[in-house]
């Protein structure tokens, strides 16, 4: 189910917005210290935790409009609600940087599992979208499978060892970035393994 169509830059604005108010409210408050109820948080803390509720108003607001919110998106919410509640909770920025590794690991373990049955949960996700023969998926599947683990270790890499002004880079425009390279490296087999239009038509 595809849900409903939108505008395409209202739709972009909703999924990316909350990133880019993330990253503006960072860099307006990474030096500061705030007291709130008694208690001293860092502007990183403080910014998480702005970032939640942006987050589950984006994703109503998108579920509201097009009727339809995806497994991906639903689980990318929890797992931001859950690691960016714990920072903030707890008063620790780990929690919200291991959140990308969580999500990633999560992702390629389910496309895993998904290839390990000889199926592409990929293509049950993505198939209204991107329509191609079974054979692509699972070349697709497999790929993107690697590429989450690859991304998971790398934001360990890069919260573990750089600074957090760094990985707040990585974070809203490292991994966007990486994400859309991967998806117009697979223009081959997109072109190899694309539906027939008639094919198409009657799924």
């Amino acid at each position: 189910m595809a849900g409903k169509p939108i505008n395409p830059t209202l739709k972009m604005v909703l999924e990316f917005g909350p990133l880019v108010l993330f990253f503006i409210g960072y860099m307006r408050l990474r030096d500061e210290m705030l007291m709130i109820g008694g208690q001293e948080y860092k502007g990183f803390i403080v910014v998480t935790a702005a970032f939640i509720p942006l987050m589950i108003l984006s994703s109503l607001a998108l579920w509201r409009l097009t009727g339809h919110i995806s497994k991906m998106q639903v689980g990318t919410l929890v797992i931001v609600v859950l690691f960016g509640g714990l920072s903030v909770w707890f008063n620790d920025e780990r929690f919200f940087k291991m959140k990308p590794t969580i999500l990633y690991v999560a992702l390629g373990g389910a496309l895993g599992l998904g290839l390990l049955k000889g199926r592409s949960y990929l293509k049950v996700m993505m198939e209204e979208i991107m329509p191609l023969q079974d054979a692509g998926w699972m070349i697709l599947t497999r790929r993107l499978c690697m590429f989450f683990f690859a991304l998971a270790v790398v934001n360990e890499l890069v919260w573990r060892t750089q600074s957090t002004d760094t990985w707040v880079y990585f974070k809203t425009f490292g991994l966007s970035v990486a994400m859309f390279a991967f998806f117009m490296t697979q223009a081959r087999v997109f072109q190899a393994y694309a539906l027939p239009d008639d094919d198409v038509e009657e799924t």
